[in-house]
Parts: C-alpha cells; structure tokens; sequence
C-alpha cells in the first residue's frame, strides 16, 4: 500500500540565492510505501529550517539526490510496521538525524551521537532498514538524514525518534531534534558548565541561542553573546546575556576579555566557521574550554598557536548534536521547557507552508530569521525579524 502526498524534493545540489529565483526545492505529490518491519509512520506536523540543509542545498556538503529533503521536526505516529515495540499509533515525537543502533562501542559508552551504523544509510539515501519509501512518477527518491522532513508523513525508524508529552506544541517540540539538543547540549554535556561560570557563544542562530538558553537554565553568572547581527544580539539580551558584542567591531575581543576579567571560562562556538572558532579560542580564558559545535564547511581548517594551547592549559573539543544521548537529553530539555526554564518558543521566527519555503531559506541564508518553521498542513504566521 501508498499513499500520495505533498514534499519538497531537491533534486540538484549547488543553487545559491536567491532562492525564490533558482527554486531550489520542487514542492510536488510524492508517493510514500507504508512502513515495513522495522519502521514507523509519522504525520509531520512541523520541520524547522536549519543551516545543514541551507548547506546541503548550496553543495556545500555532498548529499544523495533527488531526495525529499529536512531533518528536525516533530509529529505524531499514525502507524507501525511488524517488529516495533517501543511506538504506539498517537505518540507524539521527535525525530533526530542520527539513528543509533545501541550495541556499538560508541553507543555502549554512552556517546549515540558517535554511533556510525547508520552512516552507510544516510551516504546512500536510504532508511537503516535499506528500504527507500519515496518516488515520484516511478522515480525513487533518496531519505535525507533517515527523516525527510519536508513532506505532510514520513517513514522512518524507531531509532530516529523520541517520545515527548502531549501538551508539548509540536510546532515548538520541532526544533528539540537540532538546534535544542545541539545547543543546549553543548553547554551541559561537551562544557559541563558549572552553575555561576562565565560562558561566550559565539554565534546566534538556532543552536547558538538554544545554548544561551541553556547557559541562563544552568546558573552561569555572565554570558556573553556574539554575533553580526545586531538583531540577534538584542534577542540574545532579552534572553538573558548580561552582555552582548557585534563580531565585527575590531576591539569585539579586547572587549570581551575586559567585561570577563581576562576572558571567559567557557566559549561555544556556533557558526560553523573557522574565524568563529579563533574568535570563541580568542576570548577564553587561560585554563578555559572552548567548544565547537557549528558544522563547517569540509574545506575549513583551524589555525591555533600551540604554544598558548600548552603554557594556557586550553582545552579546545567538538561537540556533535551535543554530545546527546537522545532518549536521555530531549525528554529532560522537553521538561526544563514545560517548567518554563528553556524558553525554546521564542526562538522560532514565524511560519512558512510549502510555497515559501524557497523564501524561507533566502531569510535564513541572510541571517533575517533563528528558525522558521515548515508547517505541511497549516498557514503561515508571519515573520519576527530575527526570532
């Protein structure tokens, strides 16, 4: 059995803006097969736009095409396939873009993030099981990340899911898949950040401001937000830095280590580049950790004196989707949510439907928006600059 619906398909990477010109994305009916073993049926109600995909649909990072595309989102399960136990028909979830397999070395330490039994199938376009449940007019379509998220139902496996409460808005439990657990993670599980310890993030879009969030959540004394635009660093004030630095202003690194007393403890590094790595190192304090946890391009390299790294005792460390544990972290940061300690919906910048999505990512690729959200079966809010 099948049923029809409507998806984004990228069929070519390598468009650059504006994409309401190139049109990137082809919004059209897509066939999806009912789940077999091993897989779930979910209704998508909301998919964030992140920079991953931005990347991916510029050619910045290689993926399988055409594939309908998307990779954090939240929705409701409508059905199982034999040999899933853990799901029910109702369940209110969130996807996450690595499925782990629980028996590797990586997943036995704790580190699923690491876990690498899913990467053959994410490199040739298809679900964990192997099975490809997309076409288009009898052309197959590859999965992106074991999700697809840019469509009204997607199949994926149990592993790429996590359960969440009900009373939870999907539209805001989207974004805990991405730019929640990476940001949010970054601080609690890569830079164990101490209550009353002074953290920088370097970079203010959705996984940067999620970190924010996470270090107002955990107590730091002072935290201070960087960026180059002044927009996101108003946001960043209202929601809790103590003091805010434009990235472009020459003295932005004399400055920080004056109002940190010689720079801070903890840097986490968002913006997926090497001058916004050098810039989170520069602003650490002798003894500090600082944290990488934006995706650059596969080009990038860093350029750091090993001297100071030695005689200062840095610690520099990447961070992958933060560090998570999924089933462990997204239910706790769903709850810190709940208790109004996380205020993951004021980082969503408004809504699109599939006719703006193109759009959506030319905002995205000009640093207007932290995370719009796709919603495949409703209208479209409109825009907060820069929320």
């Amino acid at each position: 059995m099948s049923m029809t619906m409507r998806a984004a398909v990228l069929y070519a990477q390598g468009s650059q803006p504006p994409f309401a010109e190139s049109r990137p994305l082809v919004v059209e009916d897509v066939v999806l097969d009912d789940p077999g073993p091993g897989e779930v049926l979910v209704r998508i109600a909301a998919a964030g736009l992140c920079h991953s995909d931005l990347s991916a649909i510029t050619g910045e990072r290689p993926r399988a095409v055409p594939a309908v595309v998307g990779h954090e989102a939240a929705g409701v399960v409508e059905a199982i396939g034999p040999q899933v136990d853990d799901f029910a028909v109702g369940d209110h979830v969130v996807m996450v873009f690595v499925a782990s397999c629980g028996m590797c070395s990586y997943c036995s330490e704790g580190r699923p993030n690491l876990c690498q039994s899913s990467w053959a199938a994410r490199s040739n376009g298809t679900l964990q099981t192997g099975a490809r449940r997309l076409k288009v007019r009898d052309t197959p379509l590859h999965h992106w990340s074991g999700i697809s998220a840019f469509a009204q139902y997607a199949v994926v496996v149990p592993a790429s899911l996590v359960k969440i409460h009900r009373d939870v808005p999907l539209d805001v439990a989207a974004v805990f898949g991405c730019a929640v657990v990476t940001g949010v993670g970054a601080v609690v599980n890569a830079a164990r950040v101490p209550a009353g310890a002074s953290v920088a993030l370097v970079g203010l879009g959705g996984v940067g401001l999620s970190a924010l969030i996470g270090a107002v959540a955990i107590g730091a004394s002072r935290i201070v937000a960087i960026d180059t635009n002044d927009a996101k660093l108003q946001l960043a004030a209202e929601l809790g830095a103590t003091d805010v630095f434009n990235a472009r202003d020459p003295e932005c690194v004399a400055r920080v280590r004056d109002c940190s007393r010689g720079g801070v403890e903890f840097a986490i590094e968002a913006a997926g580049s090497a001058a916004a790595v050098e810039l989170a190192c520069a602003v650490t304090a002798r003894g500090g950790t600082t944290v990488t946890a934006g995706l650059p391009q596969p080009s990038q390299h860093l350029s750091i004196p090993l001297a100071a790294l030695v005689a200062d005792e840095r610690v520099i460390r990447g961070c992958y989707m933060g560090s998570c544990v999924p089933r462990r972290d997204i239910p706790r940061y769903v709850e810190m949510y709940r208790r109004g300690k996380l205020p993951v919906d004021r980082l969503r910048s408004g809504t699109v439907t599939f006719e703006g999505l193109n759009m959506g990512f030319d905002r995205l690729a000009r640093g207007e928006t932290v995370r719009e959200i796709l919603v495949p079966g409703g209208l479209a809010v409109p825009l907060a600059t820069a929320r």
